[in-house]
């Protein structure tokens, strides 16, 4: 008898489901019993029920040949708990197992508490009218969350733990002044004053403010918070509020203090405030009474009305191997969508995430997990977030998102929390598509990382002193390639303004090669890192096409002194021993260096082209100790397709290579489109 013939037997005679799993695998339908086979006329209503019957199929018989199928039945299927898949859930790389979205609709997985419209009435409490606006005191609906056993309420700015308010999948605005925008500290008070790179501020939250609106928010202290930037554009802070003085006009912040102090003319906004409910879509949840408040965006008759419940992940694989999920929609959580670690041959393919309070989809450890043509959007902070390997012995992880589209991210955490995070070695961001956030696109630290193909815009803007691409204060993070990236129209208001690619603080060893960066403040900078190779990118319409400082040598020197962090990460790292002497023998004497460790040494600029932007900046000590040649600076079109319209394929009778020989054409075929 057969291997596979006797395996079919053995499950018809000791498992009941197996025989049908092997066939067709199993099946989950919203009208589907968990009492039932799992079959396609007989599903189960849950996925926690199918994964319960691949794991006892795979306890007793092991996953069948070519692996298993999980169908999911077009429908929404609410969480009270994570789908925790473990070891013991998992395929090989010739038998995966398979949870997949079936035709026929979407099929999502979600998070949230569905609110009946008909649970909305008018308000009629005298106490709320008259701490709504005289204007919208017909218009704002109330509905009792209690009343719906909806009783885990968070809080209402913690990331993760953050309530939110759906209305036909759309994220409604928690109360808020302005509606949009900032408004700004007039001044802030001399209680512990200080100076830093020129620029004035203190340490106490004690801010002035004009204008008479603050006082409407006193009878609302405790669930008053403000949000902002408050000394840095690059680093912002929820606060709650201690005392506001009508008289004096000043708003006392609530200890702690954001950590870098607070300064004249910095943004912020006022959230969590009934009498600020006044726009189509702000909402408000008085905790206490469990009572939720909305100005309806539209028609709520036929409305879908979510409320984000759960804070555990909706999905999570720990050491799980060769599972794909595919086809789903993951909603409604307020913490991360979907979570690996130390997975191996995870797949996460052709996937929606959406309307998330944290991140969309994190990888950590294991080894060659792949995020395929994935649709992410909407996510409090991060969209993917990719780390892995062994820094130690410079091992890859082989992480990978590729061919996917993430936007609108980092809505409730606006810094550090970009579309892409590529950490430890080897991970790859292949041919995405990235665009609106409010701070960096993608943030690199490690080894080895290739980011190609991508194409960003419209990031950064929000902030400032960012890059859409970043990486900073490291010598040991080498080997990190960014190639054949399509980056325009980034840049905010904050303070110095976006940088395409940003090498801060002596970031060093990082390949840049053949990307094309439009309409951008400065398309790239090296803050005074080694050993860096920026050859043929196109640079078009930037007010500062390139910029190599020596910051190392100045007002970083402490940094890469004896006692820096510089030479802390340099320790942390076998940086003198196989394989890192030999993959950067760069870095075997960095400490000898007779003009110390941080003199931009090293690098090299080639063969870049420069239009309708500034020739390139660099400290006499780059230049002295690096190369910079063969760049062409132009104010022309010097034959690309058509610049305006983003095509920089060469022509036939492009100047360009008899200008500057050494120029390699950009594949604009394999962009991400």
């Amino acid at each position: 008898m057969a291997i596979s013939t006797w395996l079919i037997v053995a499950a018809v005679t000791t498992l009941g489901l197996g025989a049908t799993a092997m066939a067709e695998g199993f099946h989950v339908a919203p009208g589907g019993s968990d009492r039932g086979r799992g079959t396609r006329q007989d599903p189960f209503a849950t996925l926690p029920r199918a994964r319960d019957a691949v794991r006892e199929l795979a306890r007793n018989h092991g996953v069948p040949p070519g692996g298993v199928t999980v169908w999911v039945r077009p429908g929404r299927y609410c969480l009270g708990e994570s789908l925790a898949l473990t070891p013991a859930d998992s395929g090989t790389e010739h038998a995966p197992v398979v949870y997949r979205a079936d035709r026929g609709g979407e099929v999502r997985i979600s998070g949230a508490a569905s609110i009946p419209p008909d649970a909305f009435r008018p308000v009629t409490d005298a106490r709320v009218l008259d701490r709504l606006d005289p204007s919208v005191r017909g218009r704002v609906l109330h509905a009792d969350l209690k009343a719906l056993g909806i009783e885990d309420y968070g809080d209402p700015v913690e990331l993760g733990r953050r309530a939110e308010l759906f209305v036909n999948d759309r994220v409604m605005t928690l109360a808020r002044w302005p509606n949009e925008g900032f408004t700004t500290v007039a001044d802030v008070l001399p209680n512990e004053p200080f100076t830093v790179h020129g620029i004035s501020g203190d340490k106490v939250g004690e801010l002035l403010y004009e204008g008479d609106r603050p006082a409407r928010w006193v009878p609302e202290l405790a669930s008053l918070r403000l949000h902002g930037y408050w000394f840095w554009d690059w680093s912002d802070q929820y606060h709650s509020v201690k005392a506001i003085d009508p008289e004096r006009k000043l708003l006392s912040i609530a200890p702690p203090y954001h950590g870098y102090g607070y300064r004249k003319g910095m943004r912020f906004y006022a959230c969590n405030v009934l009498c600020e409910l006044d726009a189509p879509g702000e909402w408000y949840l008085d905790r206490e009474a469990g009572v939720l408040y909305l100005y309806p965006p539209c028609d709520l008759a036929a409305a879908r009305i979510e409320l984000s419940v759960l804070r555990d992940p909706l999905v999570t694989l720990k050491g799980s191997s060769h599972v794909t999920l595919q086809g789903f929609t993951f909603e409604g959580a307020r913490g991360t969508a979907v979570t690996v670690e130390d997975g191996e041959g995870v797949r996460i393919v052709d996937c929606t995430v959406r309307n998330v309070g944290r991140d969309g989809i994190t990888v950590r450890g294991g080894h060659g997990c792949l995020v395929e043509r994935c649709h992410v959007h909407d996510t409090g902070a991060m969209g993917v977030s990719l780390s892995g390997g062994d820094r130690q012995t410079l091992t890859p992880c082989e992480h990978e998102v590729r061919d996917s589209h993430i936007h609108d991210f980092s809505r409730l955490k606006r810094t550090y929390a970009g579309a892409v995070h590529l950490s430890g070695v080897g991970a790859r961001m292949v041919g995405n598509s990235v665009h609106d956030g409010p701070h960096l696109a993608v943030l690199f630290t490690g080894n080895e990382h290739v980011m190609e193909y991508n194409r960003i815009h419209d990031v950064c803007v929000e902030t400032g002193d960012v890059g859409v691409f970043y990486t900073g204060r490291d010598w040991t993070a080498r080997g990190n390639v960014l190639r054949h990236n399509l980056i325009y129209d980034a840049g905010g208001p904050g303070l110095h303004g976006a940088q395409a690619i940003y090498l801060d603080d002596a970031a060093s060893g990082t390949i840049v090669q053949g990307n094309v960066i439009v309409r951008v403040q400065r398309a790239i900078q090296v803050g005074g890192g080694r050993d860096n190779r920026v050859e043929n990118n196109v640079i078009v319409d930037c007010r500062i096409s390139m910029s190599i400082d020596d910051r190392g040598l100045n007002w970083m020197k402490g940094h890469v002194s004896e006692g820096g962090v510089m030479r802390e990460r340099l320790a942390g790292v076998p940086y003198r021993t196989p394989p890192w002497s030999e993959r950067y023998p760069e870095l075997v004497n960095i400490l000898d260096d007779p003009q110390t460790p941080g003199a931009p040494r090293g690098n090299v600029v080639r063969n870049n082209v420069i239009v309708r932007s500034p020739d390139i900046q660099a400290a006499q000590a780059a230049r002295d100790l690096g190369t910079i040649e063969d760049n062409l600076v132009t104010d022309e079109n010097p034959g690309f397709a058509d610049i305006d319209k983003l095509d920089f394929r060469l022509r036939d009778d492009a100047e360009l290579p008899k200008l500057l020989p050494g120029f390699d054409p950009v594949p604009m075929d394999r962009l991400a489109r």
